[in-house]
């Protein structure tokens, strides 16, 4: 269970570190399935030849069991509200970062977009955020390797979701698509930087407004980390932490 002092540090900095969310030895057996889609070798690092390599969906036991322990299904009602997110089935979107020189080309700062527009051509970048986070009720970031400073931690701005919530209040239900949003973040600049480090079973659960960005790896082992989104099953609930924030953003709690 979160303690209130953890509920209110995710309405306030947009994020909480659950350590031990799931156990290691899933990590372990995760990881096997994730390298051998890399193409790449763990024991010799002269295989790892690009920055980043994207990995799709997963099905498989460890990572449904994962996504699933008691303390996260736990941790979710207490954030969203019984009953008003849908158990993730799979955990997918894995940038498997490697130790390099070269720049990933993927390190800007941005909120994830959570449902598609209207008529558009399919292109992530269309994908739009609204200020009801249509789409999402949770981002996390599960972390399958142990992470370091050094190791490519996604870069978090603390608190940033309460300034994105105000960018998003005058755009109503349209919102704004991926790459509106990541133009007007400059914003959020002055806001303190936190990094998603931890042990193999650690999850940040952010709030979906949370602005965070991907780095180079300058370490010595491979990043590897789910980042899937936590759906809704039911409109959100008023008094959840996730709408909490999003209403003290806007002014309609004391302390604003």
């Amino acid at each position: 269970m979160l303690t209130d002092a953890q509920l209110q540090r995710f309405i306030e900095e947009g994020f909480v570190k659950l350590e031990g969310a799931f156990p290691r030895e899933l990590a372990d057996t995760a990881r096997d399935i994730l390298w051998r889609d890399t193409g790449f070798s763990p024991e010799d690092a002269s295989t790892w030849t690009r920055p980043v390599v994207r990995l799709g969906e997963y099905t498989q036991e460890p990572f449904r069991q994962a996504a699933n322990t008691p303390r996260l299904r736990a941790a979710f009602d207490q954030l969203v509200g019984p009953g008003r997110w849908q158990p993730r089935m799979s955990l997918g979107s894995f940038p498997v970062r490697f130790p390099s020189a070269e720049n990933p080309g993927d390190d800007g700062w941005h909120v994830d977009a959570s449902f598609p527009p209207e008529g558009g051509t399919g292109s992530f970048f269309e994908w739009r955020v609204n200020i009801a986070s249509r789409g999402r009720v949770l981002l996390m970031l599960f972390l399958f390797s142990d992470v370091g400073e050094d190791d490519a931690p996604t870069r978090i701005r603390a608190g940033s979701h309460l300034d994105v919530a105000r960018l998003l209040a005058p755009e109503g239900e349209r919102g704004l698509s991926f790459m509106e949003l990541a133009s007007r973040l400059e914003s959020t600049a002055s806001r303190p930087q936190a990094l998603a480090t931890g042990e193999a079973g650690t999850v940040y659960l952010c709030h979906p407004f949370l602005v965070h960005a991907a780095q180079p790896h300058r370490g010595t082992r491979p990043r590897f980390m789910a980042q899937p989104p936590l759906f809704p099953a039911s409109a959100q609930e008023d008094s959840s932490p996730v709408m909490a924030a999003i209403r003290r953003a806007l002014g309609s709690t004391p302390g604003s």
